[in-house]
């Protein structure tokens, strides 16, 4: 039976990337209302793909019925995060709250809530597991933790309502074609160095990532639609993580990356790549929780080849463009 899935931040990339898995499914999808605050724009991001589904500002959210509810609104980008500082703890309440208002007059509508791996903290010296703590250091707490805070207090509020039915998704990496290149994330300055034929610079620092591929995570959203209802955190992940010395020699041999890395005595200051660490630097920054397992959840894509078929469709763009 087809669910009637709302989305609250749809004009975000993972959002879109998910609408349009959706939209692949072909009979399996679900009918969807979009929520937004340009509604012009996103109508017109829908026609130029040839979907019809419908679009409102987050004023109407709650006049339409649906039986479940997603929520995008926050902030992807490391430098907006870093930008926004304690602006992010508002945006994320009051979006989250829309939907906890709504959620208890009708008890029986799933919500699905974007929180991120970070809301684990902002260290990471070994990857999370079932039994890792959140760690944040209360009495010095510095802004590139906001964002993870932010995550943790509402993660905390929705376990405090285990009487209703809502999972948080615990997004660690994820890199889709429609990615933003200008954005400040490790892999796509790995893509823009490739595209722009330039040299990546970067740091001898220890690095393990698990980047989760649009494809995965629309089959990891299906499976809690799907499975008898809950209130639960699921860490998301691939079929395997990839440690940067590997994504690196990997990329070079696909799409002949040129990279540098930096003697470790020469890392002081900015630092040899420059790199906006908004939520903390991780050396470990993946989860080795599969609990979603249990949801019948399993990745096609390892983070190395989503990584790769991703970032070809990308480069193959850019060499097709006039």
């Amino acid at each position: 039976m087809m669910q009637r899935v709302a989305i609250l931040g749809a004009s975000s990339q993972i959002a879109r990337d998910l609408i349009l898995s959706n939209a692949r499914a072909g009979a399996g999808q679900h009918d969807l209302l979009l929520y937004v605050r340009d509604v012009a724009a996103t109508r017109r991001w829908l026609d130029g793909h040839a979907l019809g589904f419908a679009v409102a500002p987050y004023a109407d959210y709650g006049k339409a019925p649906h039986t479940a509810v997603l929520n995008f609104v926050g902030v992807g980008d490391p430098r907006r995060a870093a930008q926004m500082g304690g602006d992010i703890f508002g945006v994320t309440q009051q979006f989250d709250d829309l939907v906890l208002n709504e959620l208890r007059r009708h008890p029986e509508r799933r919500y699905i809530f974007l929180s991120s791996g970070a809301a684990y903290g902002s260290t990471f010296p070994r990857p999370a597991d079932a039994d890792t703590p959140a760690v944040i250091n209360l009495n010095a707490l510095a802004p590139q933790e906001y964002y993870a805070v932010a995550k943790l207090h509402a993660e905390c509020k929705h376990r405090a309502l285990p009487q209703l039915a809502i999972t948080d998704l615990r997004v660690f990496n994820y890199f889709s074609h429609t990615q933003d290149l200008d954005a400040r994330f490790f892999i796509t300055d790995i893509v823009r160095a490739i595209r722009d034929g330039a040299t990546l610079r970067t740091s001898a620092d220890t690095m393990v990532r698990d980047y989760l591929h649009p494809h995965d995570f629309h089959r990891l959203v299906d499976c809690v639609l799907r499975a008898p209802a809950g209130n639960r955190a699921l860490d998301c992940y691939s079929a395997a993580p990839v440690e940067k010395s590997a994504l690196l020699a990997a990329m070079r041999a696909r799409f002949g990356l040129r990279y540098e890395v930096a003697d470790p005595a020469q890392q002081a200051g900015a630092g040899a790549g420059n790199v906006v660490n908004a939520t903390g630097a991780k050396p470990y920054y993946y989860s080795l929780n599969r609990q979603a397992a249990g949801l019948g959840y399993q990745p096609a894509y390892s983070s190395i080849e989503g990584i790769t078929a991703e970032a070809a469709l990308i480069l193959e763009a850019g060499a097709a463009a006039p």
